[in-house]
Protein backbone atom coordinates (compact mmCIF):
# COMPACT_ATOMS: atom_id res chain seq x y z
CA UNK A 1 0.00 0.00 0.00
CA UNK A 2 1.22 3.47 -0.93
CA UNK A 3 0.20 6.79 0.61
CA UNK A 4 -0.63 9.56 -1.85
CA UNK A 5 -0.95 13.27 -1.10
CA UNK A 6 -2.77 15.10 -3.90
CA UNK A 7 -2.22 18.85 -4.23
CA UNK A 8 -4.52 20.95 -6.38
CA UNK A 9 -3.64 23.82 -8.67
CA UNK A 10 -4.76 27.44 -8.73
CA UNK A 11 -8.38 28.64 -8.79
CA UNK A 12 -9.70 25.33 -7.46
CA UNK A 13 -9.83 23.10 -4.38
CA UNK A 14 -9.26 19.44 -3.73
CA UNK A 15 -12.74 18.57 -5.01
CA UNK A 16 -11.46 17.80 -8.50
CA UNK A 17 -9.29 14.93 -7.18
CA UNK A 18 -12.36 13.01 -5.94
CA UNK A 19 -12.69 10.40 -8.67
CA UNK A 20 -8.96 9.76 -8.91
CA UNK A 21 -8.66 9.45 -5.14
CA UNK A 22 -11.55 6.96 -5.01
CA UNK A 23 -9.89 4.80 -7.67
CA UNK A 24 -6.57 4.82 -5.81
CA UNK A 25 -8.32 3.87 -2.59
CA UNK A 26 -10.19 1.09 -4.37
CA UNK A 27 -6.80 -0.26 -5.45
CA UNK A 28 -5.78 -0.43 -1.79
CA UNK A 29 -3.87 2.81 -1.36
CA UNK A 30 -4.20 5.54 1.26
CA UNK A 31 -5.01 9.02 -0.08
CA UNK A 32 -4.85 12.47 1.49
CA UNK A 33 -6.25 15.41 -0.49
CA UNK A 34 -5.20 19.02 0.07
CA UNK A 35 -8.77 20.23 0.21
CA UNK A 36 -8.21 23.99 -0.02
CA UNK A 37 -4.84 25.68 0.06
CA UNK A 38 -4.83 29.17 1.60
CA UNK A 39 -4.01 31.04 -1.61
CA UNK A 40 -7.40 30.32 -3.22
CA UNK A 41 -10.94 30.83 -2.01
CA UNK A 42 -13.90 33.18 -1.90
CA UNK A 43 -12.78 35.11 1.18
CA UNK A 44 -10.36 37.25 -0.83
CA UNK A 45 -9.19 39.36 2.12
CA UNK A 46 -7.66 36.32 3.85
CA UNK A 47 -5.90 34.66 0.90
CA UNK A 48 -2.31 33.55 1.42
CA UNK A 49 0.64 32.90 -0.86
CA UNK A 50 3.17 30.20 -1.68
CA UNK A 51 4.50 30.22 1.89
CA UNK A 52 1.11 29.57 3.46
CA UNK A 53 0.29 26.92 0.85
CA UNK A 54 3.58 25.15 1.57
CA UNK A 55 2.90 25.15 5.31
CA UNK A 56 -0.58 23.75 4.67
CA UNK A 57 0.82 20.84 2.64
CA UNK A 58 3.72 20.36 5.04
CA UNK A 59 1.22 19.76 7.85
CA UNK A 60 -0.47 17.05 5.75
CA UNK A 61 2.88 15.37 5.11
CA UNK A 62 3.85 15.58 8.77
CA UNK A 63 0.74 13.59 9.65
CA UNK A 64 0.83 11.12 6.76
CA UNK A 65 2.09 7.56 6.90
CA UNK A 66 5.40 7.16 5.12
CA UNK A 67 6.39 6.75 2.37
CA UNK A 68 4.38 9.35 0.44
CA UNK A 69 3.94 9.90 -3.29
CA UNK A 70 3.38 13.66 -3.45
CA UNK A 71 1.42 14.79 -6.51
CA UNK A 72 1.10 18.43 -7.57
CA UNK A 73 -1.01 19.71 -10.43
CA UNK A 74 -0.44 23.01 -12.24
CA UNK A 75 0.36 25.70 -9.61
CA UNK A 76 0.55 22.81 -7.12
CA UNK A 77 3.96 22.08 -8.60
CA UNK A 78 5.23 25.28 -6.99
CA UNK A 79 4.03 23.97 -3.64
CA UNK A 80 5.42 20.46 -3.87
CA UNK A 81 8.79 21.85 -4.93
CA UNK A 82 9.01 23.39 -1.45
CA UNK A 83 8.73 19.82 -0.08
CA UNK A 84 11.69 18.49 -2.05
CA UNK A 85 13.61 17.60 1.10
CA UNK A 86 10.69 16.50 3.28
CA UNK A 87 11.60 13.12 4.84
CA UNK A 88 8.13 11.64 4.30
CA UNK A 89 8.24 12.06 0.52
CA UNK A 90 9.50 9.04 -1.40
CA UNK A 91 8.52 10.29 -4.86
CA UNK A 92 7.10 13.53 -6.24
CA UNK A 93 4.90 13.78 -9.31
CA UNK A 94 4.43 16.93 -11.40
CA UNK A 95 1.15 16.72 -13.31
CA UNK A 96 1.38 19.38 -16.03
CA UNK A 97 2.77 21.41 -13.15
CA UNK A 98 5.04 24.37 -12.57
CA UNK A 99 8.48 23.10 -11.60
CA UNK A 100 10.56 26.12 -10.59
CA UNK A 101 14.25 26.26 -10.05
CA UNK A 102 15.59 28.00 -6.97
CA UNK A 103 14.62 31.67 -7.02
CA UNK A 104 11.97 31.32 -9.72
CA UNK A 105 8.38 32.36 -9.04
CA UNK A 106 5.21 31.22 -10.71
CA UNK A 107 5.10 34.59 -12.42
CA UNK A 108 8.55 33.97 -13.82
CA UNK A 109 7.42 30.66 -15.28
CA UNK A 110 4.47 32.44 -16.89
CA UNK A 111 6.88 34.89 -18.49
CA UNK A 112 5.43 37.75 -16.47
CA UNK A 113 2.20 37.65 -18.48
CA UNK A 114 -1.20 36.37 -17.32
CA UNK A 115 -2.61 33.71 -19.64
CA UNK A 116 -5.65 34.64 -21.73
CA UNK A 117 -7.94 32.46 -19.61
CA UNK A 118 -7.18 34.30 -16.35
CA UNK A 119 -8.13 37.86 -15.36
CA UNK A 120 -6.18 39.92 -12.82
CA UNK A 121 -8.04 42.29 -10.50
CA UNK A 122 -7.08 45.37 -8.50
CA UNK A 123 -7.76 43.56 -5.20
CA UNK A 124 -4.72 41.35 -5.76
CA UNK A 125 -6.63 38.32 -7.00
CA UNK A 126 -7.10 36.64 -10.34
CA UNK A 127 -10.10 34.69 -11.57
CA UNK A 128 -10.78 32.35 -14.46
CA UNK A 129 -12.34 34.24 -17.35
CA UNK A 130 -16.12 34.35 -17.64
CA UNK A 131 -15.75 33.56 -21.33
CA UNK A 132 -16.66 29.88 -21.22
CA UNK A 133 -15.24 29.08 -24.65
CA UNK A 134 -11.81 30.42 -23.66
CA UNK A 135 -11.82 28.61 -20.29
CA UNK A 136 -13.05 25.39 -21.91
CA UNK A 137 -10.31 25.42 -24.54
CA UNK A 138 -7.60 26.08 -21.97
CA UNK A 139 -8.62 23.80 -19.13
CA UNK A 140 -11.02 20.99 -19.97
CA UNK A 141 -11.86 20.70 -23.66
CA UNK A 142 -12.00 16.89 -23.42
CA UNK A 143 -14.98 17.04 -21.05
CA UNK A 144 -18.60 17.08 -22.19
CA UNK A 145 -19.45 20.80 -22.45
CA UNK A 146 -22.34 20.51 -20.00
CA UNK A 147 -20.13 18.98 -17.33
CA UNK A 148 -17.35 21.40 -18.16
CA UNK A 149 -19.70 24.32 -17.51
CA UNK A 150 -20.38 22.95 -14.03
CA UNK A 151 -16.69 22.45 -13.28
CA UNK A 152 -15.67 25.88 -14.60
CA UNK A 153 -18.36 27.38 -12.41
CA UNK A 154 -16.64 25.97 -9.32
CA UNK A 155 -13.48 28.01 -9.79
CA UNK A 156 -12.59 30.46 -7.04
CA UNK A 157 -10.38 33.57 -6.83
CA UNK A 158 -6.64 32.97 -6.63
CA UNK A 159 -4.17 35.21 -4.82
CA UNK A 160 -1.76 36.88 -7.21
CA UNK A 161 0.75 36.97 -4.34
CA UNK A 162 1.14 33.21 -4.73
CA UNK A 163 2.72 33.80 -8.13
CA UNK A 164 5.17 36.39 -6.84
CA UNK A 165 7.00 34.35 -4.20
CA UNK A 166 10.31 32.85 -5.39
CA UNK A 167 10.75 29.14 -4.82
CA UNK A 168 13.27 28.00 -2.23
CA UNK A 169 13.61 24.73 -4.20
CA UNK A 170 15.57 22.82 -1.55
CA UNK A 171 17.87 20.04 -2.69
CA UNK A 172 15.73 17.05 -3.60
CA UNK A 173 16.05 13.84 -1.62
CA UNK A 174 13.83 11.60 -3.78
CA UNK A 175 13.05 10.78 -7.45
CA UNK A 176 10.48 12.64 -9.55
CA UNK A 177 8.07 11.88 -12.36
CA UNK A 178 6.60 14.46 -14.73
CA UNK A 179 3.21 13.64 -16.26
CA UNK A 180 2.79 15.51 -19.53
CA UNK A 181 -0.75 16.37 -20.63
CA UNK A 182 -0.41 16.32 -24.39
CA UNK A 183 -3.59 18.30 -25.19
CA UNK A 184 -3.13 20.91 -22.47
CA UNK A 185 -4.35 24.39 -23.36
CA UNK A 186 -3.14 26.01 -20.15
CA UNK A 187 0.48 24.88 -19.79
CA UNK A 188 1.96 24.68 -23.30
CA UNK A 189 3.39 21.34 -24.34
CA UNK A 190 6.79 22.92 -25.02
CA UNK A 191 6.93 24.28 -21.46
CA UNK A 192 5.97 20.89 -20.04
CA UNK A 193 8.63 19.16 -22.13
CA UNK A 194 11.26 21.62 -20.92
CA UNK A 195 10.43 21.03 -17.26
CA UNK A 196 10.02 17.28 -17.76
CA UNK A 197 13.61 17.05 -19.03
CA UNK A 198 14.75 17.41 -15.40
CA UNK A 199 12.63 14.49 -14.14
CA UNK A 200 13.80 10.96 -13.45
CA UNK A 201 10.76 9.54 -15.24
CA UNK A 202 8.28 10.95 -17.76
CA UNK A 203 4.76 9.71 -18.48
CA UNK A 204 2.25 11.09 -20.98
CA UNK A 205 -1.51 11.43 -20.97
CA UNK A 206 -3.62 12.32 -24.05
CA UNK A 207 -5.57 14.82 -21.98
CA UNK A 208 -6.42 18.44 -21.40
CA UNK A 209 -5.11 20.34 -18.40
CA UNK A 210 -7.43 18.47 -16.02
CA UNK A 211 -7.13 14.70 -16.53
CA UNK A 212 -8.49 14.09 -13.04
CA UNK A 213 -11.84 15.16 -14.51
CA UNK A 214 -11.62 13.76 -18.05
CA UNK A 215 -9.74 10.49 -17.50
CA UNK A 216 -9.48 9.73 -13.77
CA UNK A 217 -9.13 6.01 -14.42
CA UNK A 218 -6.13 6.51 -16.69
CA UNK A 219 -4.57 8.97 -14.26
CA UNK A 220 -5.11 6.65 -11.29
CA UNK A 221 -3.53 3.79 -13.23
CA UNK A 222 -0.41 5.84 -13.97
CA UNK A 223 -0.14 7.09 -10.39
CA UNK A 224 -0.64 3.56 -9.09
CA UNK A 225 2.33 2.34 -11.09
CA UNK A 226 4.51 5.12 -9.68
CA UNK A 227 3.61 4.10 -6.15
Amino acid sequence: MTTYVLVHGGFVGGWYWGETAALLEKAGHRVHIAEQMPSAGRDVESLGDLHTDAEYVRAILDGAAEPVVLVGHSYGGMVITEMADHPAVAHSVYLSAFWPQRGQSGGDLLGGVMPNWAVAHEDGTATVTEDFDVAYAALCHDLDPARAAVEVGRHVPQSMAALGVPSSAPDRSHPTTFLICEQDGAVPLAAQEQMAARADHVERLPSSHQPMLSMPDRLAEVLGRIG
